[in-house]
């Protein structure tokens, strides 16, 4: 019996970190990043990104976990060829740590299916000295 095999569609997903010294205050323990994420189409059919999953680490190794619909309070609809992207922040008790996570989406014909976020990395300038 052969399976038939869906067109899930593909997406390739960028992530850019940038520290914010003017909303951080390393002496209280507070790092705060502000990161874009471009989500792009690379596949033939439109896809809806409906909920995320991330995981924080920082650098103790302590780890929170984000769950929620959609992004920055929207469910983009993805076209084939089209970037979607979005800021976002994310607040640290310690100047490195690092994100990583996933995104669910549903295709044209109603299948479900999720996009890993490749592991992105939260350095404060002043941990590199």
């Amino acid at each position: 019996m052969a399976m038939q095999k869906t067109s899930i569609p593909d997406f390739q997903i960028t992530a850019k970190v940038v520290y914010v010294p003017s909303e951080s205050r390393p002496d209280e323990g507070y790092h705060f990043f502000a990161y874009k994420i471009a989500i792009t189409n690379t596949g033939s059919t439109p896809a809806q990104l409906m909920s995320r999953h991330w995981v924080i680490t920082d650098a103790l190794g302590k780890k929170e976990e984000v769950r929620g619909p959609g992004v920055v309070g929207l469910q983009p609809k993805i076209q084939p060829g089209q970037t979607f992207e979005y800021d976002s922040a994310c607040p640290l008790t310690t100047s490195t740590g690092s994100m990583v996570g996933r995104y669910f989406f549903v295709g044209e014909s109603g299948e479900s299916f999720s996009v890993e976020v490749p592991e992105f990395y939260l350095i404060a300038p002043l941990a590199l000295h």
